[in-house]
């Protein structure tokens, strides 16, 4: 049994556009910091700093403080909860049409 509330969090603080932004800048970075993040977005530092709360307590960033600076990264072991749920859920979707295309065959050979 998959335990739901990884699986809710993940999809909570990834349901936000403005936040799941943010998540795909920091994947495609190895570090990058609030600073970086904020320039070239329209969204205040602060607004940037909550976002990465989110992400970082529902465990898809790190940080590294480093002097003034903090560093994110992703942690990609952050989204396996999720991608189990719907693995989870893909064997019974690949279930029902494998059982789909053998009845579409007996109606119509």
């Amino acid at each position: 049994m998959i335990e739901a509330e990884p699986v809710t969090s993940i999809m909570r603080a990834l349901a936000d556009p403005t936040r799941r932004a943010v998540f795909e800048r920091i994947a495609r970075s190895e570090e990058i910091t609030v600073v970086e993040l904020t320039r070239g977005s329209k969204v205040t530092q602060g607004a940037i700093s909550q976002h990465l709360k989110t992400l970082k307590l529902a465990g898809l960033v790190s940080e590294r403080p480093e002097g003034r600076n903090v560093y994110y990264r992703a942690e990609p072991a952050g989204l396996k909860p999720l991608a189990d749920w719907m693995e989870h859920y893909g064997v019974f979707w690949r279930e029902r049409f494998a059982d789909l295309r053998n009845l579409l065959k007996e109606i119509d050979p």
